[in-house]
């Protein structure tokens, strides 16, 4: 009986599908209105060590993603007998933190650098001192202030930066915010407001001067969980199933980092219930 309800959930496209990018593993995972898996994908893929950044190129980003999906309606198809072409609702979260600029024709100016990068000693030294909170060197604004120290001639071009779940939210959608979780390892946020802390944009835009930008107008948009985060395009759909079959259209969640998508997948969200993190970032 499961079976055959969970075929009419895929039919008449009741289920939920979210993607997570892994520092080793692409996951595609359906679950149904119980919230249970209906079906799950993978891709295995390798950050790899180019002139001395660890990275990984948008080209394998996307080959990926569509393996991962392929995989997942491989397995819809066999187990449910239904192909999958409807979703109620899509969510990406990937490893946090990191360094992806793009100029204002959507160009990605310099490699992709993962929160694995440590080479930002002095910009997250400074900033720390500047902002009187811990900037990790992982984090995007630590990775931006230390391409400005660097003197690299890219800075001057950026239009946005962003994470790789916020790229990946960005080309699914064609819009550039960020939940609230994953704009935390950008930027510090400030708490009371749910927005990037207006303080500290201030200081480090009167800090750092010479350029056409100021760092908001290239910072994605925060927004909390539940929030409307644009839809599926057709060139979106595009992207994840090339075979045609993957209506537009689709609802999104703002994309989430790993920290926040690790809390729900453990229900470590329900009340009185909680969870505790000692991997490369340390919260409760």
């Amino acid at each position: 009986m499961q079976k055959q309800e969970q075929a009419a959930w895929v039919r008449e496209g009741r289920c939920a599908m979210g993607i997570e990018l892994g520092s080793t593993r692409i996951k595609a995972v359906l679950i149904g209105p119980d919230h249970a898996p209906v079906a799950m994908g993978a891709h295995d893929w390798e950050n790899r060590l180019e002139d001395g950044v660890w990275t990984y190129h948008m080209d394998d980003v996307w080959q990926g993603i569509q393996s991962a999906y392929a995989d997942l309606a491989a397995n819809v198809e066999k187990d449910c007998g239904e192909r999958l072409s409807r979703l109620e609702a899509v969510g990406v979260s990937a490893m946090m933190h990191g360094y992806l600029p793009f100029d204002a024709e959507g160009h990605q100016l310099a490699p992709f650098r993962t929160w694995r990068n440590t080479m930002t000693a002095k910009a997250a030294e400074e900033l720390t001192a500047l902002f009187s909170f811990n900037i990790p060197q992982r984090w995007s604004i630590a990775h931006l202030y230390q391409a400005i120290l660097s003197g690299e001639e890219h800075v001057k071009d950026i239009a946005f930066l962003t994470t790789l779940a916020g790229y990946v939210h960005w080309k699914l959608t064609g819009v550039k915010a960020l939940g609230v979780g994953d704009a935390s390892g950008m930027f510090p946020i400030d708490s009371q407001t749910g927005d990037y802390d207006a303080g500290m944009l201030a200081a480090f835009d009167q800090k750092v001067t010479g350029y056409p930008w100021k760092l908001r107008e290239i910072l994605p948009k925060v927004l909390n969980a539940g929030e409307d985060a644009g839809c599926l395009t057709e060139e979106g759909a595009r992207l994840l199933d090339p075979t045609g079959a993957l209506e537009a259209g689709i609802p999104l969640c703002p994309a989430e980092g790993d920290a926040g998508t690790g809390m729900a997948a453990t229900n470590s969200v329900a009340e009185r219930t909680g969870n505790v993190s000692a991997g490369t970032s340390v919260f409760a």
